[in-house]
């Protein structure tokens, strides 16, 4: 028997003490970064967005990848590129942490909307209350310390 397998992710993760760094310019470049690094590690980036202190991926991931590995693996990477291709970002650093939420096959086209269109959606409201809304929603129990 073969295996099969179609592990969808939608996680988020900011810059550490959520620094606005990543301007227009460092996104325009940052994404489709992000986008080769989850390719050569087997897995499929649906959607990569974000704003100026935080990114959200739509990942597909292979079985051979823990959702902590493929987390580590993006990070690691993306931060010493940033370092390597920005001089003045060489201080540069992702939070520790991510939030990492399950996405079924029909929620897949709200899910890419919904990263396409960060700045539309946080001129309603800010990285926090968009992470708290997201553990909420999922049913994950947190302190609110634990979000800073």
């Amino acid at each position: 028997m073969h295996t099969f397998h179609h592990l969808l992710v939608h996680t988020v993760f900011s810059t550490k003490h959520r620094e606005g760094c990543l301007t227009r310019e460092i996104r325009g470049r940052l994404w489709p970064y992000l986008g080769g690094i989850a390719r050569e590690h087997e897995m499929r980036a649906l959607a990569v967005g974000g704003m100026a202190d935080h990114v959200h991926l739509l990942l597909s991931l292979p079985t051979t990848l823990s959702v902590a590995k493929a987390m580590q693996t993006l990070k690691a990477s993306s931060s010493k590129w940033m370092h390597e291709t920005f001089p003045e970002l060489r201080q540069f650093s992702w939070q520790q942490g991510y939030g990492a939420f399950s996405i079924g096959v029909s929620g897949v086209e709200d899910t890419i909307r919904y990263i396409e269109t960060q700045e539309e959606h946080h001129h309603v409201r800010g990285f926090r209350e968009e992470l708290e809304a997201f553990l909420t929603r999922h049913g994950i129990p947190f302190e609110p310390a634990m979000l800073d």
